[in-house]
Formats: structure tokens, sequence, C-alpha cells
């Protein structure tokens, strides 16, 4: 399910790409969040019906709801001024953020094997980074907007898994979705005119406070393609991080960079260097080694004992 997950993620990421240029991410968000929802409950109905989606807990599920949105609004301002591959590697400090979050918050054990080859994943980040060699404060300013999102993500991961105990995946990813559509209509109301947009010069900030303009003919199944992909993203994570541990699920995580580096290259045009190629190395071989150790033990991802309900 989380290469899977991953799968689409990439799709999500190079559609939102693609439809930078001419819509700001509110109005995307808005439109794949309204189909998204449909889709999430879709699958509700097969999970349990709307009853589901009671809980006694909203609070937490409203705080995890906002966590993923600022997470996506600080990548995705990311990605419109950065290469894809570069947003996803600097972005894949998460799953070693994740690794300290288990640890700390769930009590999660986690063996030297793991740690060791996230460790690695992670060297092969700062392989494709290179942090330091360069730039202007502009760039290592954007150059953070992926990293806080990632330490968002990883906290509404680890909040996944803590949920996920008594909530079905269909419901965590409703929850998700019901959340970007309420944000993204107060941003509409707020900045939807564009009027925060005259004058200003970050390519970011523009992305995010742009007005909203009817979508072209010819984009129309972008969006549609772009509203399944993010029901199903949500879905796939939301069970992959409910049923596994949080930090050998995210190991598998780093599946996702050379996936961005094909689509980079294949849609974009963006030609990976011989950096961005040695950290994917690194990168694959440490999911490798975590999914073939995995299969010898004959471990499942998901924890021995179950964590107990809250």
């Amino acid at each position: 399910m989380i290469v899977l997950g991953m799968v689409f993620i990439t799709v999500n990421d190079s559609l939102i790409k693609a439809l930078g240029g001419d819509y700001p991410l509110h109005q995307m968000v808005f439109i794949r969040s309204a189909i998204g929802i449909c889709f999430s409950l879709v699958i509700l109905q097969f999970e349990g019906g709307f009853g589901a989606l009671r809980t006694a807990t909203p609070g937490l599920h409203l705080l995890r709801g906002l966590l993923v949105v600022i997470s996506n609004m600080l990548y995705f301002a990311a990605l419109a001024v950065m290469p894809l591959a570069d947003a996803v590697a600097t972005f894949f400090v998460a799953p070693l953020i994740i690794t300290v979050f288990s640890v700390v918050l769930l009590g999660e054990r986690v063996g030297l094997h793991r740690v060791g080859a996230i460790v690695v994943g992670f060297l092969g980040v700062l392989v494709m980074t290179r942090p330091g060699t360069g730039g202007d404060a502009v760039a290592r300013g954007t150059i953070l907007l992926p990293i806080l999102a990632a330490t968002a993500y990883a906290g509404m991961q680890v909040m996944t898994r803590k949920l996920g105990v008594y909530s079905k995946a269909s419901a965590l990813a409703v929850y998700i979705q019901a959340v970007f559509l309420c944000v993204s209509v107060g941003f509409f109301l707020v900045a939807g005119d564009g009027r925060y947009a005259e004058g200003v010069e970050s390519d970011s900030l523009v992305f995010l406070l742009r007005a909203w303009v009817w979508p072209a003919p010819e984009d129309w199944p972008l969006f549609i393609a772009l509203g399944v992909v993010s029901g199903a993203v949500g879905y796939l994570l939301s069970a992959s991080y409910k049923m596994g541990n949080a930090a050998t699920v995210s190991s598998f995580e780093y599946t996702a960079l050379p996936m961005a580096i094909l689509s980079g290259w294949l849609v974009f045009g963006e030609v990976p260097d011989l950096w961005v190629l040695a950290g994917t190395t690194l990168i694959a071989g440490a999911g490798i080694h975590v999914f073939m150790r995995e299969r010898r033990r004959r471990s499942p991802v998901a924890p021995r004992r179950p964590l107990r309900r809250v």
C-alpha cells in the first residue's frame, strides 16, 4: 500500500507542477479535495458506512488534518520553484523524523538494521541536495520549505498510527479531505481575488495567493485526475500507517525518489545530474535492504503487539 501510495503521490506532484503556472494552489486543493472526498466516501461504504465517521477525538483528527494541510502548502510552494526531484529529495528527511517521533511518541522499537537503512537513505538525500555548496539566500530559504513540510508530515503520520487504532482508513481519509476543503474555502474568501499577490516577487507566494480563475476545458481532465489521485493517496497512506509500524513503513517512502526523477525527466525535461543519481542509489539500496530483511525474518511490518486504544 505504501509503495502504491508513492506512485500516486508522484502523479499528484506532477499534476500540481503542471497546473501550477496558471492556477493558485488553494484552487487546485479545493477541486482535488471535492473530488477526492467523494472517492473516499465511496470506499467508506465498504468499511462500515457513515457510522465509521463517529469519533471520540474530533480535536485530534482536526489537528492531524491541519498538519497535512500545512505540509502540503509548504511542499507545493517549494514545488512551484524547484525541480521535482530536488523538492522530493529534500522532503525525504520525513522518514528520519517519523522514526524519531515513532520511538519518542509511540514507543515503537526500531532495530539497528532499520535505523542504519534510514540513515543511509538520509545520506542519499544529502548527496542529492549537497547543502552548503552555494546558492543565494532565496534558494536556501526555498530549500527550508520542503524540510518544514516534512516535519509537519511526520507529525501527521505518527498521529495516523495512533488514531488508526480505532478509526477506519477511509474515515481518516475523509477527515483529511474535509479539512482541505475548509482551508481552501477560507483561502478563497480571504485571498481568492488575488489582492495579496499584487507586487509580490516570490514565485512561491504568488502560487499561494494568485486569483482563482475558471479552468480551461483542456485542463479539466487533469483536475479530475488530480482529485481521483488525491483520494487514492489519502486512503493508501492512512491504511499503510494505520496497519504498519511507522518507522518501517516510512522506509518504503523512499521509493518515490526514483519515480520523481523519472517523472521530472519525462514530463518536465529535468535531467538529473550524477549527484542525484548517486543519492538515489543510496536511497533505493536502503529501502531494498529493509524490504529483504523483513522478508528473511518473515516479520510483518505491523507490530507484534497492537497499540492500546486511547
